[in-house]
């Protein structure tokens, strides 16, 4: 497993309180879905070090804008919504282990037009390995 060093830092620092786990509704309904062992990693992460985030109407535009902005097809619709969610509440970092749709630079670029032309900041979206701290 290539990132299962770097995932189980991230991990870590969630449970330490070092950053702060923010969840979207759909990533919440998307856990439902993962076989246990990824629940209970998740769940290793105390209630008080995540954060919640929903689906708005003004998340809904945005990731529409993707789409037509053919950023991402109509068929990654939820990828898109996941960039919008965290656009719009600003979070500080996305990270994802969504390589093709996600974690992709030509993707990025894209995004990020649609988001500063549509007057958002710039939306950080690495990989887990881009984010930990190698130094602990």
């Amino acid at each position: 497993m290539e990132f299962a060093e770097a995932s189980r830092r991230l991990i870590d620092a969630f449970k330490r309180d070092e950053i702060t786990l923010v969840l979207s509704s759909l990533t919440s309904l998307e856990i439902q879905e993962a076989p246990a062992a990824v629940k209970a990693v998740l769940e290793e992460v105390p209630e008080a070090h995540r954060e919640y985030i929903d689906m708005t109407e003004e998340a809904t535009t945005l990731a529409q804008n993707y789409i037509n902005s053919e950023v991402i097809g109509t068929a990654n619709y939820v990828d898109a919504q996941h960039i919008a969610m965290a656009t719009v509440s600003r979070v500080d970092v996305l990270v994802s282990w969504n390589f093709r749709h996600i974690v992709n630079l030509q993707r990025i670029h894209g995004y990020n037009s649609v988001n500063l032309r549509a007057g958002y900041p710039l939306l950080e979206i690495r990989s887990p390995k881009e984010v930990i701290d190698y130094e602990k």
